[in-house]
């Protein structure tokens, strides 16, 4: 059963505060975006990589670096817009898309194989981690209830899906809306979603101090 990862890094980073984007700042000697490639090449279950990137940054990244990559292409004005341009550059055989953000160079193998396991089960997987901060709902200015975290999980990626399913997902949508995960698609045609739990540590560098937090992490592994 093939499975093709496509790994979406098209976005500008406007809240990084920085002319580079984001997934181009380097962290022990390699980009954010190369250590996430690297962590998907080395996942047993991942046959080929897609990497979606702004069309200005296209020349960042070569084919030859990395084994498994077989396909660099533009993004477009949404994350929707983008994960859709990297299902029409998956192989036709593909039967497993894995979408995980170029942002996230910390998941582990063991967290894409039992994403990917999920998914070949149940048709859609979503990697999550549980929360630890007291979470409000608000009305306006106002504190206007506490939600009960243990219902509640943060959505990561990689989440996987039977190509069949991803693509039905797509159908008809708005690329323009406000989409954040591939999950809220696969949501609204009411097809089950397998939970996997996942780790803390697999965070999106989003801000400055990711960075450093990254770097940390890292270390820490090693």
């Amino acid at each position: 059963m093939k499975t093709t990862a496509i790994i979406v890094a098209a976005g500008s980073g406007s809240r990084f505060n920085s002319d580079t984007p984001k997934q181009f700042l380097e962290f022990n000697g390699r980009s954010v975006i190369e250590h996430t490639i690297e962590r998907i090449s080395a996942a047993p279950s991942i046959d080929e990589i897609v990497v979606v990137l702004a069309e200005d940054q296209l020349d960042r990244i070569s084919l030859h670096d990395h084994s498994k990559l077989t396909a660099i292409i533009p993004g477009g004005t949404t994350r929707a817009h983008s994960v859709l341009n990297g299902l029409k550059a998956v192989s036709n055989d593909t039967s497993i898309v894995a979408v995980h953000d170029g942002a996230r160079p910390l998941v582990t193998v063991d967290e894409i194989e039992r994403t990917v396991e999920a998914a070949k089960g149940t048709g859609a997987a979503c990697l999550v981690a549980p929360l630890t901060d007291t979470i409000k709902a608000i009305r306006g200015n106002e504190i206007a209830a506490t939600l009960d975290r243990s219902k509640l999980r943060r959505a990561l990626t990689p989440q996987a899906f039977k190509a069949e399913v991803l693509q039905r997902a797509f159908e008809g949508v708005d690329l323009d809306q406000s989409i954040t995960d591939e999950c809220y698609l696969v949501e609204k045609l009411g097809h089950p979603i397998a939970m996997v739990e996942g780790s803390a540590r697999n965070i999106k560098i989003t801000h400055g101090d990711d960075i450093l937090i990254a770097e940390a992490l890292l270390n820490a592994e090693n």
